[in-house]
């Protein structure tokens, strides 16, 4: 099991800019949205641990926007279904499903400087994990030497490494205790999920899951969107 969780912000580190900038690109991406069929969180996701330690965080609630809420999607690239693809610019992460669909996550991801794109695959997986800062994090993040895995570790319910190479990239997937920057760019460099969400993920990925980061600006734009904003038919749902 890897010990070693690199780039998780400090709760500190955020900024007043960012929400303000998750704010402004959900009221832009509200007005382009077409039908969309957004996935509520399912009780039956989450583990006698996870209902105990999702009662308990510290952390305020609030709600995604609508934007970056859970949903199905369709999906024009050509990643085969079971693999993840990463579009950090628009601050998706997609799982590939069958019949031309995929299921769309709203995430948060690392600074442009700190970011990471490549091909990975899932090499581990664990349920709230604990967190082993690296003695640069503890020096740049003034953050304890460790974190035992729980409501408001700041790696949240799940994470997912990814490796390349049979090597650890050093880059994971995991939850948050800062929902309120799902749809923002201020981590450490790693893409951050709501802990409901991440949740949902783990469950549907396994080891050797092939995950795209894609390379900056290789997205698709909000304003001419042929993957990220093209929704389903169907109603909607509360998140």
């Amino acid at each position: 099991m890897v010990t070693r969780d690199n780039w998780i912000e400090s709760p500190f580190m955020t900024s007043v800019a960012s929400k303000f900038a998750v704010l402004a690109a959900g009221l832009m991406l509200a007005g382009c949205m077409q039908a969309t069929t957004y996935e509520a969180t399912s009780e039956a996701t989450l583990k006698p641990r996870d209902k105990e330690y999702l009662a308990k965080v510290s952390y305020d609630k609030v709600a995604v926007a609508q934007p970056f809420r859970r949903a199905i999607v369709d999906y024009h690239r050509k990643e085969l279904p079971g693999s993840i693809v990463v579009d950090s610019d628009n601050h998706y992460l997609y799982y590939v499903m069958e019949g031309g669909k995929a299921l769309r996550y709203g995430i948060t991801v690392g600074e442009e400087a700190m970011a990471w794109s490549g091909i990975a695959k899932v090499g581990a997986m664990t349920e709230w994990p604990d967190w082993h800062p690296t003695k640069s994090e503890i020096s740049r993040l003034g953050v304890p030497t460790f974190v035992k895995g729980g409501p408001d570790n700041p790696m949240g319910s799940r994470a997912i490494y990814l490796y390349s190479g049979g090597k650890d990239t050093l880059f994971r997937i995991h939850g948050t205790n800062q929902p309120e920057y799902i749809g923002a760019s201020i981590s450490s460099g790693c893409i951050r999920l709501t802990n409901e969400d991440v949740i949902d993920l783990y469950g549907r990925v396994k080891q050797g899951t092939v995950v795209v980061v894609l390379d900056p600006k290789q997205g698709d734009s909000p304003f001419n969107s042929k993957m990220a904003l093209q929704g389903g038919s169907g109603g909607t749902s509360s998140y």
